[in-house]
């Protein structure tokens, strides 16, 4: 209603707030009027007096304008009651806490006398709970300044509507609206939403009750359902005109294949009373029940301890899960408007120590309270983490592939490298100016060598010289180089069992596996302290399941490395073996050593456990299987060929890293070096063994081929050693005779007894075919190159070309290295062989043992492990 009245003035507003404060006014104003009258300095009484006449005329002022205004409102309410004294429908005005102001004729006769009363007393009589439904009207009035809603009664409904009149009043009118008669359709006359639908799901009829909840026509079931399809008998959110209500669904079949559609307040009873939920406490399944506010209102046994917190009934679910991917709150709010519920989830809680996955699916349920939500929780722990494993497996296999493609490569540039390097050391000796320098770059290939042998050891393709090892001989020849590593904090204990068992290793890859472990665990003890390498045998007579492993029953010999240091963290416990991770601070550790160690056990087919206490210390622990003569010879027999480094006879000198960062061997090292390793042990455990046992001698020149001494040398030690070597030749050729018999017999001999033979070199790589073609020609062999192997057996079509032995890669583009041997040895089946390559023995040993007379040199090779290759293939 619009009138002056109902809007009045700034002024007139802020005199009827000052109204009720006249008297405060009229009391200043006398104050002020008495103050000046007695004061006896005139400027001041004259200040005195204005202020005093001021609050006079101000309250004067309020006065006049409140009773103005009242007067006016008074005439406005009793020109309203004038219109609706001979209303048919009851009206009744009332101020803002619902007291009667007013009432017309037609309220006073179906209601009486209510002057002085409230209005919900007044209809208390005529349906439920009139107090909450007149405040919400009231409230609505205020907002928008009129409300209307139609309220079912027992016979019909009427319909209330409510006028606010000025700040405080409300003008209410109620409209009762009976039964229509039977002249409508079926449903119209009715108070509840009701709708006629086809089969096809379209709308036929909607009532007038339907019309209001929606706020208007609707012709299909998606723009009144939030979700389909309707489920009778259920609880579904309507989209009303206000936004999404809860409402109950009653399905009636008609002809047709109509149905007509009733929706019903859902009920208000408890679904679950409190004694059930005691029964629900003792039930094998964790389930939760939260309030509309996301608070966990009850938890049963199984649910608090899976979520590890018995305080959890209080506290909120966004407090004690995490990892949905969005707030908690948004998926709590969406179950209680009803939306995807029964669908899984996966979280994980907050409060265990270790990680817990928890599958939480939600449903609604019904109680004296409101609407709640009940959760059903499952442990998904053991699932996350298989699939924590799966992923990182898949991970390391990639980065295990990366790593064997860059060390295959790397190696073809370091035989490059290297192999130039032994040409140009060639007839220089010491007192040559840039023998130091090329030396040098000799040794930092090696060292890089190393690390590339590393990246083969993670990737698990390194070639490894399996051999029947008995550890306490073993630990006992590398206790002196460990306590040099160790250094003088640090004490070494050996502990051996009686008895001990041998087992099936390559000596120098264990070896590094062990100094890496001893150094990790010196660096762990700052204060110093004690490492203890244990050897036990060990007898499994059922599986052991452990971490991501399982060790098969069986006979083993374990190796137990143990410290005193600071431990590991529970967090970091499972990354230790990833390859470039370490604890150590930056710069201190490349994170390859554990990585490396892990791949070596692995490939020799063991495994490798740690356990650690923070603050107390670590152990690492080694299961090596039991070596059987029947695997020794099963070895052997599956093994036709002979490596270089095999066929030398003799074990390979332990290289041992200097404090320059160079790789010497004792057994070649020049007369004024001086072996030594760092003070203190400094060296870090991931660098002490990429060159601790670098594989691949520094030329110099007793490794170089080399020319005749000249007179005045020692010619005794050059005749004990020419006379060795031949000695070494015989013998490695009695090995080989007797370890491949029946393979073909050459088709024709060596071209003589001197190093003159026919040597076929095919290989892609041009750096490395230059390098190994010449160094064999500076040995006196006849060399044909090809680059690849189509190319070489276009040169074997001659017939009458005699070829001794066939110097070639494995993994080439276009047919590999074995494929078109095969294929030249059908012809010429007497032919040597001599298989290169960057990869490891393994990744080519199928194809080489169906290859007669072959053997395997692994990249990067010196100018000395070519030609004496070649040479003992020959005699």
């Amino acid at each position: 209603m619009s009138h002056p009245v109902l809007s009045p003035t700034p002024l007139t507003q802020a005199a009827i707030r000052l109204s009720p404060r006249i008297g405060y006014l009229m009391a200043l104003s006398v104050f002020f009027l008495g103050a000046a009258w007695f004061v006896g300095v005139p400027v001041l009484g004259l200040v005195l007096l204005v202020c005093g006449l001021t609050f006079l005329f101000l309250a004067l002022t309020v006065r006049v304008l409140a009773l103005f205004h009242t007067r006016k409102r008074g005439g406005l309410f009793r020109t309203v009651e004038g219109f609706l004294a001979n209303d048919a429908a009851a009206s009744f005005s009332t101020d803002a806490d619902g007291m009667i102001l007013y009432q017309n004729a037609s309220a006073i006769e179906d209601f009486g006398p209510r002057q002085g009363d409230t209005l919900a007393a007044a209809l208390k009589d005529m349906f439920a709970s009139p107090a909450a439904v007149l405040l919400r009207l009231q409230n609505k009035a205020q907002a928008k300044g009129a409300a209307r809603e139609d309220v079912v009664l027992r016979r019909g409904h009427i319909r209330l509507s409510v006028h606010q009149v000025g700040d405080d009043g409300f003008l209410w009118r109620l409209e009762e609206i009976g039964d229509r008669g039977p002249a409508g359709r079926t449903g119209e006359n009715i108070s509840l939403p009701m709708m006629t639908v086809s089969k096809t799901g379209t709308i036929l009829f909607m009532n007038e009750a339907a019309r209001r909840l929606l706020g208007g026509r609707e012709t299909t079931l998606d723009r009144v359902f939030t979700e389909l399809p309707v489920r009778a008998g259920s609880v579904m959110q309507v989209s009303s005109k206000e936004g999404p209500v809860p409402a109950l669904v009653c399905d009636l079949e008609i002809s047709a294949g109509r149905r007509e559609l009733y929706l019903l307040p859902p009920p208000a009873g408890p679904a679950i009373t409190t004694e059930e939920w005691a029964f629900i406490d003792r039930l094998p399944v964790p389930l939760v029940k939260l309030d509309e506010a996301g608070v966990i209102t009850m938890a049963n046994r199984r649910a608090r301890a899976l979520l590890a917190d018995e305080a959890a009934i209080g506290s909120r679910l966004a407090d004690q899960v995490e990892g949905l991917g969005r707030p908690v709150s948004e998926w709590l709010r969406e179950a209680h408007a009803g939306r995807h519920l029964g669908r899984v989830e996966v979280v994980r809680a907050v409060k265990p120590t270790d990680d817990v996955f928890l599958q939480i699916s939600l449903g609604q349920v019904l109680e004296d309270t409101g609407p709640a939500l009940v959760a059903v929780l499952q442990d998904a722990t053991e699932l996350k983490t298989l699939e924590a494993q799966f992923v990182q497996s898949q991970k390391m296999e990639a980065i295990g592939q990366l790593a064997g493609g860059v060390a295959h490569d790397f190696n073809n540039l370091l035989t490059a490298i290297s192999g130039h390097c032994d040409l140009l050391l060639l007839g220089r000796d010491q007192n040559d100016p840039e023998f130091s320098d090329l030396s040098q770059i000799n040794q930092n290939s090696n060292r890089a060598a190393a690390l590339v042998r590393q990246l083969l050891a993670f990737s698990r393709k390194q070639t490894l010289r399996p051999e029947k090892l008995a550890l306490t001989e073993s630990l006992s020849d590398l206790t002196h180089l460990l306590n040099r590593l160790v250094g003088e904090k640090v004490t070494l204990e050996l502990d051996h069992d009686t008895d001990l068992l041998p087992i099936r290793a390559d000596r120098r890859q264990l070896d590094q596996v062990l100094m890496n472990l001893v150094v990790n665990a010196r660096d762990a003890m700052d204060e110093g302290g004690l490492v203890r390498v244990e050897t036990r045998n060990v007898i499994l007579e059922h599986p052991l399941v452990r971490d991501r492993a399982t060790v098969p029953a069986g006979d083993y010999v374990t190796i137990r490395v143990t410290d005193q240091g600071t431990g590991i963290s529970s967090e970091k416990i499972g990354k230790i073996f990833e390859p470039f991770f370490t604890t150590k601070r930056a710069g201190k550790g490349t994170g390859l050593g554990l990585s490396m160690a892990y791949g070596i056990v692995k490939q020799m087919g063991g495994f490798i456990f740690v356990d650690s206490i923070p603050g107390t210390g670590s152990t690492f622990t080694l299961y090596f299987p039991v070596c059987s003569d029947r695997e020794l010879f099963e070895d052997s027999s599956s093994q036709p060929s002979l490596s270089s480094t095999e066929m030398a006879g003799e074990e390979l000198p332990e290289p041992i890293a200097e404090e320059s960062g160079q790789v010497k061997e004792p057994g070649l090292r020049s007369a004024e070096t001086e072996t030594s390793l760092p003070e203190g042990g400094e060296a870090e455990p991931e660098d002490v063994p990429s060159g601790m046992f670098a594989s691949k001698r520094t030329p110099n020149a007793e490794q170089a081929p080399r020319p005749q001494p000249a007179e005045g040398q020692n010619s005794n030690m050059s005749a004990s050693t020419s006379a060795s070597e031949g000695d070494l030749s015989l013998k490695v050729k009695t090995i080989c005779d007797e370890q491949v018999p029946g393979l073909p017999k050459p088709t024709h001999g060596a071209s003589g007894a001197s190093e003159d033979g026919i040597v076929l070199l095919v290989e892609d790589e041009a750096p490395v075919r230059a390098f190994a073609s010449r160094a064999l020609r500076m040995r006196g062999y006849t060399v044909l190159e090809a680059e690849n192997a189509e190319e070489a057996l276009r040169t074997l079509e001659d017939t009458s070309l005699s070829v001794d032995v066939f110097v070639t890669d494995v993994i080439m583009p276009g047919m590999d290295g074995p494929t078109w041997v095969a294929k030249a040895l059908e012809d010429r089946p007497g032919v040597k062989v001599v298989f290169v390559s960057g990869y490891a023995e393994d990744s080519v040993s199928e194809h080489q043992a169906r290859i007669p007379n072959s053997v395997f040199l692994p990249k990067p090779f010196s100018l000395t492990d070519l030609t004496t290759t070649v040479q003992r293939q020959l005699h």
